[in-house]
């Protein structure tokens, strides 16, 4: 399979926004705040920053990655996208655009909390939600590359 990483175009906005409308759907314990149409908006508003990285197959488009400075504001895939090594070339494609990342991952998401830390990634600080639209826990992950961390 190949797997083209390329800037997302605003035309990406259904497909992003129908796998993170997906991820909520999914998770029970991931409250559905929004309207599918909702997330696509989002999805729209993130491409139109220049933020979003797509993952496409011969599937079309199969995940995202949304980066804004050095914070991983999201990294989803589809669900037949998982597993795939997909999520780990989007993680390497930011992470070699940056020396330092950051992003915050639910409590409730041992997944994604289990493939950021396999990716060196640590834990710098939880919270109880307060400060997130959903009101869950979360977990702040930061990584710096062996180079910046050296010197």
């Amino acid at each position: 399979m190949t797997i083209i990483l390329r800037p997302a175009r605003s035309t990406d906005a259904g497909a992003t926004g129908e796998i993170l409308h997906g991820f909520a759907l999914e998770n029970e314990w991931m409250p559905e705040l929004h309207t599918q149409a909702e997330t696509i908006a989002f999805c729209g508003r993130m491409i139109d920053l220049n933020w979003v990285t797509v993952a496409e197959t011969d599937q079309g488009v199969v995940g995202f990655l949304a980066l804004n400075g050095a914070e991983i504001h999201s990294l989803y895939l589809s669900p037949n996208a998982r597993g795939q090594g997909i999520g780990q070339k989007l993680l390497e494609h930011a992470k070699s655009c940056r020396s330092h990342l950051s992003l915050f991952a639910f409590q409730a998401n041992l997944p994604a909390r289990r493939f950021y830390e396999r990716n060196g990634f640590a834990e710098v600080a939880r919270s109880d939600g307060a400060g997130n639209d959903e009101n869950l826990p979360d977990i702040k992950y930061v990584w710096t590359s062996k180079g910046a961390a050296d010197g």
